[in-house]
Order: structure tokens, then sequence, then C-alpha cells
């Protein structure tokens, strides 16, 4: 596990996701010309309001995969 943080709505926001995920995140981000915070953010902005942050992006993560 890798605990990153970023600045989502000008407050620092952190989570925790295996390597693996981090990885394929930022893959993410450069085919979207996007910034892994700007991601993050878009990520956050959409997912279930119950479902925490690292769920969020590990879910995102596998829809997404190429």
């Amino acid at each position: 596990m890798r605990k990153i943080s970023v600045s989502i709505a000008k407050h620092l926001t952190s989570f925790s996701v295996e390597q693996e995920f981090i990885d394929e995140l930022k893959i993410i981000a450069k085919m979207r010309k996007m910034t892994l915070a700007a991601l993050v953010r878009e990520i956050d902005e959409n997912r279930e309001p119950k479902q925490n942050l690292s769920s969020s992006i590990r879910t995102f993560v596998l829809k997404n995969k190429i």
C-alpha cells in the first residue's frame, strides 16, 4: 500500500492504494492529459456517497484499464 496526498477543493486529501493502482491511475491521467490530482478530484466528485475514495479509485482503474 502506498499513501498519496492530493489537493481537492482546496483541502489536502489522502488515500492509500496498492502501487499497481497508482501506476494505472497515472497512465489514465496521462492519456486524458490531466494531472493525477485532477483525475482523483474527478473520481472523488463522481463516487457513491458511501464508498471511500480508495475503493472508488480501485473501481475506476478496473473499469478504465486498457
